[in-house]
């Protein structure tokens, strides 16, 4: 296995994949655009409700495993495809593993959200 030297070059067009990737998944994923909506609205939140900085940081955590299991999961979907385009018990199995990371992240971040923003909201009024 040959290595490559470092290149700076090299590094760039990662980068440029890495972004084409996530742009990707924001164009052909409905759930992901559904996940940015909420991220979206979670920092539009934090800003008018002026949260701490440690609630800045679960939020930000939050929406990164977020976006983090959407792009494994639409991964493995993607590969998955390709593999077996026919109905495989197997293959299904692991997808539904993946949607469930998915489900499960955005669960734990509704869950943290309503225990940053809820309070603050309730003090408002």
């Amino acid at each position: 296995m040959k290595t490559e030297n470092f290149s700076a070059k090299s590094r760039l067009d990662s980068f440029k994949f890495a972004i084409k990737g996530l742009l990707t998944l924001i164009r052909s994923e409905h759930n992901a655009r559904i996940h940015l909506g909420a991220a979206l609205l979670a920092i539009a939140a934090g800003i008018i409700l002026k949260i701490s900085r440690a609630e800045w940081m679960l939020i930000i955590i939050v929406i990164g495993i977020v976006f983090l299991a959407e792009l494994i999961n639409s991964s493995l979907e993607a590969i998955a495809d390709v593999a077996d385009p026919e109905r495989n018990e197997k293959i299904g199995k692991a997808k539904d593993y993946a949607a469930a990371s998915v489900l499960v992240s955005a669960i734990v971040s509704l869950i943290i959200g309503g225990l940053i923003f809820i309070p603050k909201i309730v003090d408002l009024l």
